[in-house]
């Protein structure tokens, strides 16, 4: 959650989620799933990287940022990360460009 919260800090972030997907050194890593407010405005991984640099230890910054139109969410309007796990194992969660 303190991880979302920072990346969605950044004036470009409308949203972020952040699940974790399986890793074949570590077991399990970050994955943060990001919303731009304006997808004329890129955003690089490494600002996103180089933000939470300091506030996060470096096993907790993710590797990958996906950058997508919309955050899959539930009846009650949360972030739905069992659904966007599922959409990871099926590589249907990829950047949408």
């Amino acid at each position: 959650m303190a991880l979302e919260v920072s990346i969605m800090a950044h004036p470009l972030v409308k949203e972020a989620a952040v699940i974790a997907i399986p890793d074949e050194i570590w077991t399990e890593r970050p994955l943060a799933v990001i919303v731009l407010k304006d997808k004329s405005q890129p955003l690089v991984p490494e600002e996103l990287t180089h933000l939470l640099t300091g506030t996060f230890a470096k096993y907790q910054i993710p590797d990958q940022f996906v950058f997508t139109d919309e955050i899959p969410k539930t009846s009650v309007g949360k972030f739905d990360k069992k659904e966007m796990r599922r959409l990871y194992a099926e590589g249907l969660l990829k950047n949408n460009e």
